[in-house]
């Protein structure tokens, strides 16, 4: 990967000025079917980071790796637009120069979209695609179990960009116990850089590299997780659309009472030629009601009030 040494052509810049009409994407990472096995990665979703240092005499470079595998990066507040990744991003790179102290710029150097949904000033389609690793071309990836995700669209400086994520089977977890950190820097500068993090599920996410492959800028992502196991389903608990025991004893209720008024209807109609309310069954009852619930209500009422005078015969 090259950096991002030379000044943005003005095109650039107002590609990322201008507002972007990007769709904003959001990944069905609960029901992905590949090769007839299914997998859920509902609980990897939202956002993770990992930063990688390179040397790029006479500087280097700090970046910084965001990413949501299950939908676009939110936009963060008090950032302006061409310091943040643009609308419709799912892998976004930012990268920061540090000084010989190893203090990193304020400002960012660069902002790479490197995988989203973009209009074509700024990338292209997504075009997600996973790939079962038992059934892979790759004799080493076949020996594994897990699965693969690409992720394209983005485009930086004319360059393709694409983010490869291999999840690999850990049924046991691979967290915070190989977490590894490194800080470069002091003071409000310093900045915590980690090519491996916890993912918050028992799993662990490594940043495997970032560089050239063939004319593409590719970003190589490890992620151990129990999810990636065949046949795993999420441990979220399943918000099941069915009814509970209420809602069927009252629906059922209801249509006893809807199939009492038709079959009564049709009887006092085909027996006595009923019409009107004279068709429903208990049709006068119906009517009183009305009247049956005034004189309840009336009598309720007279109750209350008549609780605080007292009853019998007045004093003489």
């Amino acid at each position: 990967m090259r950096p991002a040494f030379s000044t943005p052509s003005p095109l650039l810049s107002i590609a990322f000025l201008l507002p972007s009409f990007a769709s904003a994407i959001n990944l069905d990472c609960e029901h992905i079917v590949t090769d007839g096995t299914r997998f859920n990665l509902k609980s990897l979703g939202g956002p993770h980071e990992l930063a990688m240092v390179q040397d790029y005499p006479p500087t280097k470079l700090n970046t910084f790796f965001q990413f949501n595998i299950c939908g676009r990066l939110e936009k963060k507040k008090g950032v302006s637009r061409e310091d943040d990744c643009p609308n419709g991003t799912n892998v976004c790179a930012i990268q920061y120069r540090l000084d010989e102290d190893g203090l990193r710029e304020e400002k960012p150097f660069g902002v790479i979209p490197i995988a989203g949904q973009y209009t074509t000033t700024i990338g292209g389609d997504l075009d997600v695609r996973y790939t079962r690793l038992k059934t892979s071309s790759s004799h080493s990836d076949s020996q594994q179990e897990g699965l693969r995700m690409e992720m394209h669209g983005g485009k930086f400086q004319k360059r393709k960009q694409k983010a490869v994520i291999e999840f690999l089977c850990s049924k046991n977890g691979d967290g915070a116990t190989e977490k590894r950190d490194e800080e470069e820097g002091g003071g409000d500068e310093k900045k915590t850089l980690k090519d491996v993090v916890d993912d918050g599920q028992g799993g662990r996410i490594k940043l495997l590299s970032y560089e050239d492959v063939e004319g593409l800028d590719v970003l190589r992502l490890q992620w151990n997780t129990k999810y990636a196991c065949e046949n795993v389903e999420s441990e979220e608990p399943s918000k099941s659309g069915g009814w509970g025991f209420f809602s069927w004893f009252f629906f059922i209720i209801f249509l006893s009472l809807l199939a009492y008024l038709i079959f009564g209807s049709y009887l006092n109609y085909s027996r006595y030629g009923a019409r009107g309310w004279d068709l429903l069954p208990h049709g006068d009852t119906i009517r009183d009601i009305p009247y049956i619930m005034q004189d309840w209500f009336r009598k309720v009422v007279d109750t209350l009030q008549g609780g605080h005078t007292r009853g019998g015969y007045s004093a003489v």
